[in-house]
This record gives structure tokens, C-alpha cells and sequence, in this order.
């Protein structure tokens, strides 16, 4: 179980939210668990108002759920059907966003940057932050503004990382992106759609012996 650490003061709202998914994607707080409040509140050692803001915050990422009189629960985890419907969704913008981001004046050594991602010992909540980070930044270099924001509404890598984390992600998910910011850096559309399309088709892949085990 990862321990709880405190929240920093001079970033409160955004380290309590931090916290706070850190310990959902972790499953320190399991899948289906009600989440008490002024439990975590003491926990972080904050009031209960940040962590409520938090929870909101994480409402509209999926991570969790609030029921009338019930409060909040961490969210379940992705059926293989909707595991299967994310990917869909997935293949049909972020090939498209990596196509469009080819075609125009991007910061190659920009997005490069961003494409590299965290080793083991950083944690599977730092990974996927920074997973995410290219994954928006391309989008938001394709230059269609509703493309970008219906590729971060999905919260995609969220919901796929806490689902299961296989160790196959680490360095192989890093070369992946690179392939793709190579195909945007040469000006290949048709070749940056292609690289994106198989990161995506190779990520699922690598999650499907989650459902083998956990058939659902």
C-alpha cells in the first residue's frame, strides 16, 4: 500500500487533487470503496474543503462517483466492453490528431520532450501524467480545438492505467511516442497516423491479459 503523505500548503487544491488520484490509481482507495471525507481530510491534513474540490475534480475525470445520500465512491473499473468502446474512440481521434499535427508547424523538439516517460521508481501515477501530457500536447498541436478537447474528455489514460498496469508500459510506451513525434517531425502524415494507430493498437494488446485473467 502506498503511504499517505501530506499536502504541501503553497499548492494545496492541486496537491490534494494529486493525492487524492494518486490514491485511486494506486487502489489504495479499491475500486467500488466509499471514500470518507473528513477520513482523508485527516490523512493529508487538510480541511475537508480541498478535498471535496478534489473529489469534484475527479468526478468529471471518472474516477469517482457521487450518489444522493451516499456520497462518493472510487469509480469501478472498465468492463472489457468498455475497455474495447475507449479504444474504438481512441483509434478513431488520436490517429487524426497525429495526421494533423504533421501537416502544420509544430515544435518537434517540444513534443520530443514530452515523449519520454517515467522509470518504475517514479510510480504508476507520475507514468500516466506523463503519458498524458504528450498525448494532450499532440492533440492540441493538431490545431482543431474540439479534436483536442474530445481526446482529453476521455481520460483515457486514467481509466486504462488504473485498470491495469502492465510492466511492458515502461520503456516500450516511450519508444512508441517517439516513433510518432519522428513521422510529425518529417512532415508524414500518412506515417504519423500509422505510428499513432499502432501505439494504440500495441497498448491494447499489452492490457488484454488483465480480461483474460478477469474475464468480464
Amino acid at each position: 500500500m502506498s503511504p499517505i503523505r501530506p499536502a504541501r500548503r503553497l499548492t494545496l487544491t492541486e496537491d490534494v487533487y494529486a493525492s487524492v488520484q494518486a490514491l485511486i490509481m494506486d487502489h489504495v482507495v479499491a475500486p467500488g470503496e466509499r471514500i470518507n471525507i473528513d477520513a482523508l481530510a485527516r490523512q493529508l491534513e487538510v480541511s475537508p474543503t480541498p478535498v471535496r474540490e478534489a473529489l469534484a475534480r475527479l468526478e468529471a475525470d471518472g474516477l469517482v462517483r457521487k450518489r444522493p445520500l451516499a456520497g462518493y465512491t472510487a469509480a469501478p473499473l472498465l468492463t472489457r466492453a468498455e475497455f474495447e468502446e475507449l479504444v474504438e474512440m481512441r483509434l478513431i481521434l488520436e490517429p487524426a490528431a497525429a495526421r494533423r499535427a504533421a501537416t502544420g508547424d509544430v515544435d518537434a523538439v517540444a513534443l520530443r520532450a514530452e515523449a519520454d516517460l517515467p522509470d518504475r521508481d517514479a510510480g504508476i501515477a507520475a507514468f500516466t501524467a506523463q503519458d498524458a501530457r504528450f498525448h494532450h500536447l499532440l492533440a492540441e498541436l493538431a490545431g482543431n480545438r474540439m479534436l483536442h478537447e474530445a481526446i482529453v474528455r476521455l481520460r483515457s489514460h486514467l481509466h486504462l492505467f488504473r485498470l491495469h498496469f502492465p510492466a511492458a508500459h515502461y520503456g516500450i510506451s516511450a519508444r512508441e511516442h517517439h516513433v510518432v513525434v519522428d513521422a510529425i517531425a518529417t512532415r508524414d502524415p500518412d506515417a504519423a497516423g500509422a505510428a499513432m494507430r499502432q501505439h494504440i493498437a500495441a497498448a491494447r494488446e499489452r492490457h488484454l491479459p488483465y480480461f483474460a485473467a478477469r474475464p468480464t
